[in-house]
């Protein structure tokens, strides 16, 4: 974690810990502690780093498998006082019968001789006691075949992915967390202008109703203001209605206590930048920084790994162990033990005949990786399409946000003559009600062209990866 996400962090719990002293939590974020407090919070964010971390595990976990395993036992043996009986030869010690050594064989070019114990004598039945006995061993074996030298790769590629995957998800969550915080501040902004068309409304319905009581105008136009005036509190009482929900919206996206609450400090106008949007469409499109795109790169690259797998039936596997034993027996004598206390081995096993398996493995694997090809060119067609297709959005969204923008400081100037015309009699309460109608209008457009900009810039900017 950078400094500056701690300072971040210690900043947004001071002030929340300070506003839940005073009895309700508050979070105060600009635009761009909004997006890094969601990254660091969201639950999607966090298991797209959980992800990354077990893909990690995933990793070491075939690596271990080519790495020496190393493990210890010990096992008790008692032959509830058997003796081994030699034919009941109890005139000689045992030691006489048997030779000093015996080879029992070779191991590699080595021979393995058992030494008998000098003091073992013969009991008077003939026979050797078997007495109880424990046997501690430690046994080291690694094992190495080309399945699993592939298989590391393809967890290095898997690996990449899944962080692509996170990268892409953070992308996304600052996307979301952007558009709501602007949805935001523009239904603030909305609100604001609805009631100041509310105020104007009211103060004309008063003063044509002043002017019906005495005589100077007729009650129906007091009427038509009034209904006017209803219809415009009920548009801002709706508007303020989804305003709370897009609150409640953005506390989801910050993953932050739903008690809390949110203060958007970032003006409309710095998020809002029109030429910045305008920059967007010089870029050039490098198609290599496009999560998807990137995402099938590592897909291609996966078959690839997975077609050199198949060939790796062919190879051989190499296995080779250590093992140590000490034998311990648990009475006055020694006993009969043939326990070697160091052995090493080696093998080597070659596959020879599968009917075909492996072949059809091949040939199915070659499929695979030509079919991950063929989506992947598909795949850069189509973003280059989409791109060209988002230009040509944004380009639109900014020409309509231009005349909208017009178009509402023209409809406030119209509807503001109009009002002042009508408190002098020069202006009919139709024109009044068509205006106020006009404005609210223009004020819904203005506020559709501000999203329809955001949308298509957020859009561009997430395919082009461009902060």
């Amino acid at each position: 974690m950078t400094l500056k996400r701690i300072t971040l962090t210690i900043a947004l719990t001071v002030g929340c810990l300070t506003a839940s002293a005073q009895g309700e939590q508050v979070l105060r974020l600009t635009l761009d502690e909004a997006q890094q407090y969601a990254v660091e919070h969201n639950a999607t964010m966090l298991n797209a780093s959980l992800d990354v971390k077990k893909a990690e595990l995933a990793k070491w976990k075939t690596l271990s498998s080519m790495l020496p395993q190393v493990k210890a036992g010990f096992d008790y043996q008692n032959m509830c006082g058997y003796e081994m009986n030699f034919g009941g030869r109890s005139s000689m010690s045992m030691a006489s019968m048997m030779p000093e050594s015996v080879t029992l064989g070779t191991l590699g070019t080595f021979p393995l001789t058992f030494n008998y114990p000098a003091t073992t004598e013969s009991t008077e039945s003939g026979g050797i006691p078997m007495n109880p006995s424990g046997t501690f061993s430690i046994t080291a074996s690694m094992a190495l075949t080309g399945a699993q030298i592939v298989g590391v790769m393809l967890q290095n590629i898997s690996k990449e992915m899944v962080d692509i995957t996170r990268q892409q998800t953070e992308r996304q969550t600052r996307s979301s967390v952007k558009n709501v915080y602007v949805s935001i501040l523009v239904m603030e902004q909305t609100t604001g202008l609805l009631d100041s068309s509310l105020a104007n409304l009211e103060r004309l319905a008063a003063t044509t109703q002043a002017s019906v009581d005495v005589g100077a105008a007729e009650q129906v136009d007091a009427d038509k203001l009034q209904i006017q005036v209803a219809t415009l509190r009920s548009s801002i009482n709706s508007t303020r209605r989804s305003l709370q929900a897009l609150y409640n919206a953005i506390l989801l996206q910050l993953g932050a206590d739903v008690a809390c609450r949110i203060e958007l400090t970032t003006p409309l106008e710095e998020v809002i930048d029109v030429n910045t949007a305008a920059q967007l469409l010089s870029k050039n499109f490098d198609i290599t920084q496009n999560y998807s795109y990137r995402l099938l790169e590592q897909s291609e690259k996966a078959a690839k790994k997975n077609l050199a797998m198949a060939w790796m039936d062919f190879t051989p596997t190499l296995s080779a162990y250590y093992q140590y034993s000490n034998k311990t027996y648990f009475g006055k004598d020694e006993g009969f033990n043939m326990t070697p206390p160091n052995m090493v081995g080696a093998s080597v096993s070659v596959p020879l005949f599968t009917s075909g398996s492996r072949y059809a493995n091949v040939k199915s694997a070659k499929i695979d990786l030509q079919e991950a090809a063929n989506s992947r060119r598909q795949a850069e067609d189509g973003l280059r399409v989409q791109y060209n297709q988002l230009s040509f959005d944004l380009a639109s969204a900014l020409e309509t946000y231009d005349i909208q923008s017009r178009n509402l400081e023209v409809t406030q100037r119209v509807f503001d003559n109009l009002t002042e015309k009508y408190r002098y009699g020069r202006a009919s309460s139709l024109e009044v009600t068509n205006a106020s109608t006009e404005i609210i209008t223009a004020q819904s457009n203005y506020i559709q062209a501000v999203m329809n900009v955001l949308s298509a810039q957020t859009a561009l900017e997430d395919l082009m990866n461009n902060n």
